[in-house]
């Protein structure tokens, strides 16, 4: 499993953003689509707590929707997180 999770749907404005900037970033990532898949969709929601996608993890740590995750990009917060992942 890959340390960084992200549940999409393929259309999603926000989705591509967010596996544009993983991409951009180098992040290996496990993408979960969820439409049509209502074992995902309740696996996102019960992790997340949230409806909505992307939901993203990584590691263990639920970082939210693209919103969040480009926030911690802006501050840079968000290299370090992934490269904590390199040394698991």
């Amino acid at each position: 499993m890959s340390a960084v999770v992200l549940y999409t749907t393929e259309y999603c404005p926000y989705c591509v953003a967010a596996r544009g900037l993983l991409e951009r970033k180098g992040a290996i990532y496990e993408e979960r689509r969820i439409e049509g898949r209502h074992d995902l969709r309740t696996e996102m929601e019960v992790r997340s707590g949230r409806t909505s996608v992307p939901q993203i993890f990584i590691g263990d740590r639920h970082i939210g929707g693209y919103d969040e995750m480009a926030t911690l990009d802006r501050r840079g917060e968000l290299d370090p997180l992934l490269g904590d992942l390199a040394a698991d």
